[in-house]
């Protein structure tokens, strides 16, 4: 059994109208809701082995603030192509990791992590900014994820929820 953590990132801010979209940073509130996640992940005793992030800045600096708070000590890959991608694009990335990585994180953008959660587990279920979900998925490889696969939807956590 492999567990996938979606994590969305944190809220980001508008209120430079002339950055692109990429490079939009975390608000006050993300800055204050992704390290309470990392904070989460380890007092779930959900540390991943691996951590895969969107290079768009406000995944960046989610992970960075999860990092920090959790004290995750492990691999963590920034990568373009997580960047505006959708279910089908974080499904081939997720089946090209190795056996070795039991429980994952992958932190990235809308409307992407709700397709792939709805297609993992047949139900929607929305994820708000610095939401985290965690599934079990029923594979021993995760090369074997395809859009066959039918996870539990254990947990999701929302921000706002948590003080």
């Amino acid at each position: 059994m492999k567990t996938l953590l979606l994590l969305r990132h944190a809220k980001s801010s508008w209120k430079d109208s002339d950055l692109e979209d990429h490079d939009r940073p975390l608000n006050t509130r993300g800055k204050r809701e992704a390290p309470r996640m990392g904070q989460l992940l380890k007092e779930e005793q959900l540390l991943p082995d691996f951590i895969l992030s969107s290079s768009a800045k406000r995944c960046r600096k989610t992970a960075e603030h999860v990092i920090h708070e959790s004290g995750y000590r492990g691999e963590t890959r920034i990568t373009g192509d997580l960047y505006e991608a959708g279910a089908e694009q974080l499904r081939r990335v997720l089946a090209a990791l190795g056996d070795e990585i039991s429980r994952v994180l992958l932190i990235a953008h809308n409307p992407g992590l709700e397709e792939l959660l709805e297609g993992l587990t047949g139900a929607y279920t929305p994820l708000t900014t610095a939401a985290l979900a965690r599934l079990d998925l029923p594979i021993e490889h995760w090369r074997d994820l395809s859009d066959d696969t039918r996870g539990v939807l254990v947990k999701n956590w929302q921000p706002r929820e948590l003080d």
